[in-house]
């Protein structure tokens, strides 16, 4: 008797791999089904993500009035934990269990962390906002830990989560496998809007516990449903009398590897200069070129389109052998563009040249992100495959978290200055806060291709470099085909 599980995958299997995005990134280690279920730990994060940054931004400061200075400093803490990233994962690499497992302890133990800040978070929103005849500092107690649990959980979780997936996966299908990987990512943030929107369309304090806690449950049963029997047990690779290197020897192995800061520098530019617009695309079409609210929510579905495109085109591309770099720096190059399309959607008063500016940003960022994960992933060696994506994954929350923060208040004392006359009667405009903020962006993506420039492989010239034969003159002319090509 067939279990319901391939039951339901059998009409799948009757569909042309043409038509099923990333059905390639399966393989005989790691089929589809498997693959896809373990890439649910994605959806819980991408939901965590979404409910801090969108939803409860949101309700904090509206419904519950909150100070939006303390909003944001909330919003912030689970940043905290960023730098931790190349820590949990070098520790993932090297922990000592009788029970063979490296990835799952810290995969669950991230669940908990992120399941127990949502356990109390609607608590502690209530007593923050005031409604309470005890102190409210045990609002902002309570807050604070509930936020920084999430944080420690989902960074936890993510990088363990990712490191796992590198494990598993074929060296030859690591393209592919990050391309689900982040689509899985986008769509967890795309299907907790939609749903957290429907749900607190009649917002009440009732309502708003049950989605908080609703979202931790579904973490848990994501992240379970990911882990159950993916990890092989291997005691041997965790047996307490198994020679480990400290973090020091793990890093300074890691320093070593050709271009490593030139990468970590690449990562954090493009990271910046794709994540200061992160909250100012809707505000920008709203005030600038006057768009309903309506239409300012769908640039959320363009620039998340955007970003699918992205991620196709790169893991297509990637599993036909091109330079994940030499990817990387086109999408800084169509970043370019796409700002220069948002600037000069003001003064042309174009929502056609912003909308298409919009998408154009999402397919730049996707690439770029897709690109360097990859290229985190095929340079880490099998002994620090989580110190590498810890690394990678902390300088890039890191850099967004940061540029976020950065863009909004650039925006905001460049906005106030200018509608000041400090500027000029020219630049006395809404516009010019959020152009001051592209171009600057702009700017860190020139910055980016420079740092990129050394990383891109030169074929040709690496064989125009290699050493001639001494004089056998049979040769002559297969080494200058070599040249020419």
């Amino acid at each position: 008797m067939k279990s319901f599980a391939d039951k339901l995958s059998q009409p799948w299997t009757l569909i042309s791999t043409r038509f099923l995005p990333f059905a390639d990134a399966a393989t005989p280690e790691l089929p589809l089904g498997r693959l896809f279920r373990l890439s649910l730990f994605q959806v819980s994060v991408g939901l965590a993500v979404v409910l801090l940054i969108g939803t409860l931004n949101r309700v904090m400061i509206v419904e519950l009035n909150v100070p939006a200075w303390l909003v944001a400093v909330m919003i912030s803490l689970p940043l905290v934990f960023a730098p931790f990233r190349a820590v949990i994962g070098f520790k993932s690499d090297n922990h000592r269990s009788v029970l063979g497992w490296r990835r799952v302890p810290y995969i669950w133990f991230g669940t908990l962390l992120q399941f127990g800040g949502l356990a109390i978070m609607p608590f502690a929103l209530i007593v923050l906002s005031g409604d309470t005849n005890g102190p409210l500092i045990y609002g902002h107690i309570g807050a604070a830990l509930s936020f920084l649990l999430v944080g420690a959980g989902l960074h936890t979780t993510q990088t363990v989560g990712l490191a796992l997936a590198t494990d598993l996966a074929p060296e030859k299908s690591h393209p592919r496998v990050v391309a689900l990987l982040c689509m899985m990512l986008l769509l967890g943030m795309i299907g907790g809007a939609l749903a957290y929107g429907f749900a607190l369309r009649h917002f009440t304090e009732v309502k708003l516990i049950q989605v908080i806690q609703g979202t931790a449950l579904a973490t848990m049963v994501l992240n379970v449903i990911a882990l159950w029997k993916q990890e092989p047990r291997n005691p041997a690779l965790t047996a307490r009398d198994r020679r480990r290197d400290t973090f020091a020897e793990a890093w300074a192995a890691f320093s070593e590897q050709p271009h490593a800061k030139r990468k970590l520098v690449a990562l954090g530019l493009g990271t910046v200069a794709f994540s200061m617009q992160d909250v100012l695309l809707e505000p920008y079409g709203g005030q600038v070129l006057h768009l309903t609210v309506g239409n300012t929510t769908l640039l959320s579905a363009l620039l998340a389109a955007g970003g699918l495109s992205g991620f196709g085109l790169a893991a297509r591309r990637l599993a036909r052998g091109a330079d994940p770099y030499r990817l990387a720096a086109i999408g800084a190059l169509v970043g370019l563009v796409a700002f220069t399309a948002v600037i000069f959607a003001a003064p042309l008063h174009s929502q056609p040249l912003f909308a298409v500016g919009t998408a154009l940003i999402g397919f730049a960022a996707g690439l770029f992100a897709h690109c360097t994960l990859t290229a985190a992933m095929g340079s880490a060696r099998a002994s620090n495959v989580g110190l590498a994506l810890g690394v990678w994954g902390a300088v890039q929350a890191s850099a967004a978290g940061g540029a976020v923060a950065a863009g909004g208040l650039i925006r905001d004392g460049v906005g106030y200055l200018a509608m000041q006359g400090r500027f000029g009667a020219a630049m006395a405009n809404e516009a010019t806060g959020y152009s001051v903020v592209y171009h600057m962006e702009i700017a860190l993506l020139f910055a980016t291709l420079i740092a990129i420039g050394p990383l891109v492989r030169r074929i040709a010239y690496e064989s125009a470099a290699r050493p001639s034969p001494a004089f056998p003159l049979g040769e002559v002319p297969t080494h200058s085909l070599s040249l020419s090509r």
